[in-house]
């Protein structure tokens, strides 16, 4: 059912970057290798109403954003988000909350509901009546998509569920028994191919290497359905440089996942996040190669799984992993800025562990341009920072009055300051951070 969001309203201030040094990290304790540099500081502008994962807040946790721009007035574009139990959540640009769409119910008695995952957009997908921008969900619930039609014409209830039924097979899971096991879709990335104009999703498969393409289409009545079209597999198990092989440590049955994905669909290319592993570039139909691109910090530490943790119990580091990245690898978005015309732009990158973002520079090989944090405003009212962030989001077109240089939504997975729950508990609250591109490409000096 739809949730009542929190009475706590949208915080809005003025973007502020803050000072630029910050304690850094220590060294790794058993590489021996510097931690990372000190990164700048930039507060969000905009915070929007709490999400609560308990039953008295709908079972809502924030996850991943999208951002929609209306062309035809920029200030009434739309942050689309997932909450995963809790549906699909509808922002205007000053955090308030535009529309709350339901996950869908159960199946059957016994069976998973709906539980929103990842989300992202298609421009100009093709119905019947002409072209409409779609939002497109993985259900993690479900194993299947489900698409919704933007309408600006609507600003109450913008988006409609134009899903097909009949035409939304399981991505990963052969029945429904499989299904409840919820080794289901997962992460997901969105777009049309410049060349035939087709409209694809990638889906990842959760506690699985696996990827899966699936192709998008509107029927005679305005459904969309899909496809599927290739699934490939990323590796689970890697050689390191002194000849042994290392496998990510996970609960026993478990492979390293891929949750945050992006398509750029000018060059065709998608980044995944491996989670505890790092970024992979590969074409978007992924018929080709994958790379490794960028490392986590402990990529090739051994671990052990520990049953009474639930946790994995570290070993020595022997110093093969990246610089730039804690797992887990999370939000990845890209970042084209209108004033370099022409440029490929950013890769920006959730480096969960850390509670820190990076930037990649695609013009440069993917190189490492810099990176900086979502961090508390200061002044009493003022949104407080972004940590363990899931999901991220980013347009460097300009966004209306509010966000003229563009925005970047973040997912805050510790959203301060939080509440007790009836059983006296502190509830799992959490949101999304709006913060002004502008300060981020000062602060970060990208």
């Amino acid at each position: 059912m739809s949730v009542t969001p929190s009475s706590r309203t949208p915080v809005v201030v003025a973007a502020t970057v803050l000072a630029l040094a910050v304690t850094s990290l220590p060294a790794h304790a058993h590489g021996g290798r510097p931690g990372p540099a000190p990164l700048a500081r930039v507060a969000a502008a905009v915070e929007t109403p709490s999400l609560f994962d308990d039953e008295a807040g709908g079972n809502a946790n924030a996850d991943d954003p999208a951002i929609w721009r209306n062309t035809a007035d920029p200030d009434r574009s739309l942050v689309i988000a997932t909450a995963k139990e809790g549906g699909l959540r509808v922002y205007g640009l000053d955090g308030r909350q535009v529309q709350s769409l339901p996950a869908p119910a159960a199946p059957a008695e016994g069976a998973p509901p709906g539980r929103f995952n990842n989300v992202d957009l298609i421009t100009g997908l093709r119905f019947p009546d002409g072209r409409h921008d779609v939002a497109v969900v993985s259900d993690r619930g479900r194993d299947r998509l489900r698409v919704y039609r933007i309408d600006a014409s609507r600003p109450a209830a913008p988006l409609t569920d134009v899903t097909d039924e009949t035409a939304a097979p399981l991505l990963f899971s052969a029945d429904q028994d499989e299904v409840a096991g919820q080794r289901t879709a997962y992460g997901l990335a969105a777009y049309t191919d410049r060349r035939s104009g087709r409209a694809y999703a990638v889906a990842s498969r959760r506690n699985a290497t696996a990827l899966t393409l699936a192709e998008l289409t509107a029927d005679a009545r305005g459904r969309v359905g899909y496809r599927t079209v290739r699934t490939i597999s990323l590796p689970d198990s890697f050689r390191l440089p002194d000849g042994g092989r290392w496998t990510p440590c996970a609960e026993p049955g478990e492979l390293p996942q891929v949750e945050g994905m992006v398509v750029d669909p000018v060059t065709g290319d998608l980044y995944a996040g491996q989670e505890d592993v790092g970024i992979w570039k590969l074409d978007a139909d992924l018929r080709s190669p994958a790379r490794l691109i960028e490392k986590v910090r402990s990529f090739g530490v051994p671990g052990t799984w520990n049953p009474a943790t639930e946790e994995c119990d570290a070993g020595a580091d022997p110093g093969f992993g990246g610089r730039h990245i804690s797992a887990d690898v999370e939000g990845l978005t890209i970042w084209r800025d209108p004033a370099r015309p022409g440029r490929a732009g950013y890769l920006l990158a959730s480096s969960q562990g850390d509670d820190t973002f990076a930037a990649f520079d695609r013009d440069r090989g993917d190189a490492y341009a810099g990176g900086f944090r979502v961090a508390a405003g200061g002044a009493p009212g003022t949104p407080d920072g972004s940590q363990e962030c899931d999901g991220a989001a980013v347009s460097g077109e300009p966004l209306g009055r509010r966000f003229p240089h563009g925005l970047l939504v973040v997912q805050d997975g510790a959203n301060t300051p939080g509440s007790a729950g009836s059983d006296g508990g502190a509830r799992t609250d959490t949101d999304f951070k709006f913060v002004d591109l502008a300060a981020v490409k000062r602060a970060a000096r990208l």
